[in-house]
């Protein structure tokens, strides 16, 4: 495995690590568990996209990095919030504190 390969699939794996705390952001707490796992898949996909691009350059595109990037993101981003972020409550409360109440919910 080359160096730039490595290197893009550490950055991967570290971006997919905070993921879940800004996939929180947009997801709210009534949507189904299809509908967060395409916010999040969404999410790894554009992640993966941005870090072959800062990483490693548009010319990874062409070479295949993208697919194992996103992997690594995606892996990561589960990994992390089953591990970490769920069970410390930190990514339910972002979306509690991001999802806007109606009036009948602020009562």
């Amino acid at each position: 495995m080359s160096s730039s390969t490595m290197q893009l699939l550490t950055t991967g794996a570290g971006v997919g690590a905070l993921l879940p705390l800004l996939t929180a952001i947009v997801q709210r707490p009534r949507w189904s568990a299809q509908q967060k796992q395409a916010v999040a898949m969404v999410a790894a996909l554009i992640a993966g996209v941005a870090t072959v691009a800062t990483v490693g350059g548009w010319q990874q595109f062409q070479s295949g990095q993208l697919t194992a990037t996103f992997l690594a993101v995606l892996a990561a981003a589960q990994t992390s919030y089953d591990l970490l972020w769920k069970p410390t409550a930190l990514a339910p409360l972002i979306e509690g504190v991001t999802t806007r109440k109606d009036a009948k919910q602020a009562e």
